[in-house]
């Protein structure tokens, strides 16, 4: 007989009896981010805003959002009405329930349904004040907005976003790597750890409310800092490991 045939189904046996050595439901770890919004963050003003119904629908029912329109004055620019003209940041924070694989995932998944082309992806390492460090995804893409409910018409917008993880004591831009964190902490702990994804995007080019071009190198230097002081502000960096 083929040795083979014979050591398949053992291997099969054992793989499958392997299962029942992986916790079901273990200890819960929360997300070392704080997930109440404040009503500003530096110079930033947050206008809190509700899910959506379509991530509402889509997610598991125990996941949680934080989410908020952010402004700030731009520095001398003022509409012919005397309004002060505003950047503006979209900021979201998804906290992923007891089953994380329908809580939370990579924004590369739903972008597209948003009206997002995404053009380029990139690492960038985000510096806080209170000396840590980490990485971030960044995301370039082209946001097609419809100016009705037919959808015949669109505008285009140049976006940048970026967006990262935080677990119980980790932050990472991989979603790859938090998959095998959360296979590592049932297996070895036996602990369930929950994420929270991040989330912050941007306009630039030419914008109907601001008279003069937003340039991308603008709009990533305002991004980036306004996603530092969150950083530094909304996670409990004493729960996260130096290592």
């Amino acid at each position: 007989m083929n040795l083979k045939a014979l050591v398949l189904p053992f291997f099969i046996t054992g793989s499958m009896s392997g299962i029942y050595l992986l916790p079901s439901v273990g200890k819960v770890a929360e997300s070392a981010v704080i997930m109440e919004l404040p009503d500003s963050l530096g110079r930033w003003s947050l206008d809190k805003k509700p899910p959506t119904e379509a991530e509402i629908g889509t997610l598991s029912k125990d996941t949680r959002f934080s989410k908020a329109r952010c402004l700030t004055a731009r520095p001398g620019e003022v509409t012919l009405d005397g309004y002060l003209v505003p950047d503006q940041v979209d900021l979201s924070v998804v906290l992923s329930g007891a089953d994380i694989n329908n809580s939370i995932h990579r924004p590369e998944r739903c972008m597209p349904a948003q009206g997002h082309n995404i053009i380029s992806s990139s690492d960038q390492i985000l510096k806080l004040d209170n000396g840590r460090q980490f990485e971030a995804k960044r995301l370039l893409s082209i946001q097609n907005i419809p100016t009705s409910e037919e959808r015949k018409e669109y505008l285009k917008f140049n976006c940048v976003t970026y967006y990262f993880f935080v677990g119980h004591d980790r932050v990472t831009n991989d979603h790859l790597a938090r998959t095998f964190i959360d296979m590592k902490d049932r297996l070895v702990l036996g602990m369930d750890q929950r994420w929270a994804y991040v989330s912050v995007s941007m306009w630039y080019g030419k914008l109907p409310w601001i008279e003069k071009e937003v340039t991308e190198a603008e709009a990533d230097s305002k991004l980036k800092g306004f996603l530092e002081k969150f950083s530094e502000q909304q996670i409990n960096w004493a729960q996260i490991s130096r290592d």
